[in-house]
């Protein structure tokens, strides 16, 4: 019983944060997941120059995560749980090419280290992402 009510307390304190602030403590939590795949395929499987086939396998694999993190912590909505997850799966897309290409300018031209460049590379796809994910993917219904 008393576990019970201690879970509602931290769900109200929790859902009454803004879910931008929510988004960067889940996108955060995610991101570490991610990057930790990707370092780990770079460095014990594929090398430091497959970079690019490292971060689709590291994508793949923590969508399935970060789909279930985002749908419980920040965006809680009911709805069609298949239809969700195409939805951010089409997000994922989107946000992917935008992460390989950042990932090639900051490794290709701009000679960053890429384990370095992928932490700027997912930077960059944060805001695009949590604005997909708000009003595309997990949008509430009518």
């Amino acid at each position: 019983m008393r576990w019970h009510i201690i879970t509602n307390e931290l769900k109200t304190i929790w859902f009454n944060i803004p879910d931008k602030i929510r988004f960067l403590f889940v996108g955060g939590f995610n991101f570490v997941v991610s990057y930790v795949i990707y370092s780990a395929l770079l460095y014990w499987i594929l090398g430091a120059y497959h970079y690019q086939l490292a971060l689709i396998l590291a994508w793949i694999i923590s969508s399935v995560i970060s789909f279930t993190t985002q749908r419980i912590f920040v965006f809680p909505i009911e709805g069609n749980l298949i239809k969700q997850y195409f939805k951010c799966c089409t997000t994922w897309v989107f946000s992917y090419i935008i992460n390989a290409v950042l990932l090639e300018i900051f490794v290709k031209c701009l000679c960053f280290n890429p384990y370095i460049a992928q932490i700027f590379a997912t930077g960059g796809c944060a805001v695009f992402t949590y604005i997909m994910f708000k009003f595309f993917a997990f949008r509430k219904g009518k």
